[in-house]
């Protein structure tokens, strides 16, 4: 037999053994039936016979059909005949009831016989039309005894004057059959259909599963799988010497897939995918993680020093030269090495490892590798760290504070950069660095930044509801809420809320933004706040690759001066120089200039002879809670420090 049917065999007998276990008391009470009736017409000897005989089946076929039933245990070959041919028997006795019934000289008998096999046909149809290896074989016993039947009734002498209505009741009996046969037979078309849509539905769900499970660019498995097999490698060799995952970054892609566009993007991404796979040993196993990350795990390193070693070799060979139509594109790569063992016991451990040691090795100019090691990495902040946080911005914990912005030659205030401060119930004032990581590295950004806005507009309606001016107040800008449909539609649910604040709103980017994210979706969500009547400032003016070609591209409406220009002058030249050129740049754009930093006389006077308007540092002040603020503005005290010669406008 072929093996394909061999395994439909086996997987039918397993649902008629589900079938015949289930079906056993049922067919029991029949038998007693039919041997009660067989009795009342005279036949008590073969009825107990047949009921005798259809007992020891019962008890036979009963603990076979339960044993093959179990569909998460495999059934063997020899199981499944002896099941199948039980099954077989035990239809003899069923049929020969209607055999013993039409012997009878009594015309209600035997059509009970009659109707008995005609029932039992019928039952073995609708019971297993779907199983033809029980169906067909089946089926054979009761039109054999339906034929054996009529036998007996052309030689019943009670019934020789009737022979000719009896042939009659025997050619609509063969009607019957021919049509149930032909019923058969269409009904395996359909199912033989249906089978094959299933199959192909099988097909189609099977290659479905493969593309969620797999990079469509190059081939790799995606981090859905990877962490899949992360999970299923590391419980394999949980007693053996463990996995290594490497977590690999590439630098410098950004760049090249704005120069040159996606298609040289795609090639680099490919040629690394090609690389890693003919790195990998047997049982590796490689994937793309992230838009620029790929991860190989690793059962074949047995220790710190082998996979330091097999990391160079990876640096070595994913930054060589990669051609693409007559260019030489080259990438480097930055690889965090996780191993598992009591630092990493589980998926999530292991792989937050690995991306830790990745970032470390990015951060680090003069490694490409770093390894994690759990007393040397900082902590992760945890779920219950962001249910704290989320909790804290509920609540109001995290609040603003304002650190002014002056003009220079009058020392009045024109407004305020709102920075956030945590008034933590047991900590006390927590500063940004103490909780930002935490929000960033949680996801956070989207959510600290509508609390901070919706905060801040707060306080500015009741700074005018207070007959005060605030000026402008600047918000620093997430990267979240500009690149994501989600994050801008909730800033402008709130900006809207308050519509008569909007010119007092300042957004701050950073142009790492543009690093991080797609230029042009940047640069449409700018647009879009500023034509929301929001101003926008380039915060940390001066220190990007890029700053000049972004304000080529995009307007702004105010530069902020990187504190590091302001904290050199009057010891470094070179700071006053490129202090003058940023503030003619900004002039020729008629765009405000920021100078922030500014601790010292010195620095303030020496900005002021330049020609700079706008400062802000802590010569002026530090960020002050909202009374506080309210408290300087108020009485008109908005003159903070005066120039020698400048009378205060009180």
């Amino acid at each position: 037999m072929q093996p394909h049917l061999i395994n439909h065999f086996l997987h039918q007998t397993q649902i008629v053994g589900h079938i015949s276990g289930r079906d056993c008391i049922k067919r029991a009470g029949v038998a007693v039936l039919m041997t009660g009736i067989c009795i009342n017409a005279g036949f008590w000897m073969q009825a107990v016979i047949l009921l005798s005989f259809t007992a020891v089946l019962e008890l036979i076929s009963y603990p076979l059909n339960k044993r093959a039933s179990k569909i998460d245990s495999p059934l063997r070959l020899r199981s499944g005949l002896a099941v199948f041919f039980v099954n077989w028997l035990a239809m003899l006795p069923y049929s020969a009831f209607g055999l013993i019934l039409s012997q009878s000289d009594s015309v209600p008998y035997v059509v009970t016989g009659y109707v008995w096999v005609f029932g039992v046909s019928v039952h073995v149809s609708n019971t297993f039309g779907l199983l033809p290896f029980y169906n067909w074989s089946q089926m054979l016993v009761a039109f054999g005894a339906m034929f054996l039947m009529h036998l007996n009734l052309l030689d019943n002498p009670a019934f020789a004057q009737d022979a000719t209505a009896w042939l009659l009741t025997s050619i609509l009996t063969i009607v019957y059959i021919s049509n149930t046969l032909d019923t058969m037979n269409l009904q395996k078309d359909t199912n033989q259909a249906l089978e094959r849509a299933r199959q192909e539905a099988n097909a189609r769900l099977a290659d479905l599963e493969k593309l969620s499970r797999s990079d469509s660019l190059t081939g790799l498995m995606n981090r859905r799988a990877f962490d899949e097999v992360v999970q299923s490698m590391m419980t394999q060799h949980a007693n053996k010497q463990g996995v290594t995952v490497f977590l690999i970054d590439l630098d410098g892609f950004k760049p090249i897939n704005d120069s040159y566009g996606h298609k040289a993007g795609d090639a680099v991404l490919l040629a690394i995918a090609s690389r890693l796979n003919s790195l990998a040993v047997r049982g590796d196993r490689v994937a793309r993680v992230g838009g620029d990350e790929f991860a190989l795990i690793s059962a074949n390193i047995t220790s710190l020093k082998q996979a330091k070693a097999f990391a160079d070799k990876l640096v070595n060979t994913l930054r060589e030269t990669i051609p693409f139509e007559q260019k030489q594109l080259d990438v480097g790569v930055s690889i965090g090495i996780a191993r598992q063992g009591p630092a990493a016991t589980t998926p999530p451990e292991l792989l937050s490892g690995a991306d830790q040691a990745m970032y470390r090795a990015k951060q680090d100019s003069n490694k490409n590798v770093m390894i994690y090691d759990k007393n040397a990495f900082p902590v992760r902040p945890t779920l219950k760290d962001r249910e704290i946080l989320i909790a804290a911005m509920h609540n109001g914990e995290i609040v603003p504070y304002y650190q002014p912005k002056v003009r220079i030659d009058t020392g009045e205030i024109i407004g305020f950069e709102a920075l956030s401060r945590w008034e933590h119930p047991q900590r006390g004032l927590l500063a940004p660095s103490h909780f930002l990581p935490m929000i960033n590295e949680l996801a956070l950004q989207g959510s600290f930044m509508a609390s901070t806005a919706e905060r801040v507009l707060q306080d500015l309606a009741q700074m005018k509801q207070e007959g005060l001016d605030p000026g402008q107040v600047s918000i620093n800008m997430s990267e979240v809420t500009l690149a994501t449909l989600l994050g801008r539609k909730e800033l402008f649910a709130i900006i809207d809320r308050y519509p008569e604040l909007r010119h007092h709103l300042t957004f701050e980017i950073t142009e790492d933004i543009f690093l991080a994210r797609a230029g042009e979706i940047m640069r449409r969500s700018i647009q879009l706040f500023r034509n929301a009547g929001v101003r926008i400032s380039l915060d940390d003016f001066g220190t990007g690759y890029a700053s000049l070609q972004h304000l080529k591209e995009m307007e702004f409406d105010e530069l902020k001066l990187d504190t590091g220009f302001v904290r050199d002058l009057g010891i470094d030249p070179a700071a006053r120089v490129l202090i003058e050129g940023l503030l003619t740049i900004s002039r020729g754009l008629k765009v405000d200039l920021i100078a922030e930093g500014v601790e010292t006389e010195q620095q303030r006077n020496m900005l002021r002879d330049m020609g700079c308007k706008y400062v802000q540092g802590y010569f002026y002040g530090a960020a002050m809670p909202f009374r506080e603020t309210c408290l300087r503005l108020d009485a008109r005290g908005q003159d903070l420090i005066a120039p020698k010669g400048v009378t205060s406008a009180a």
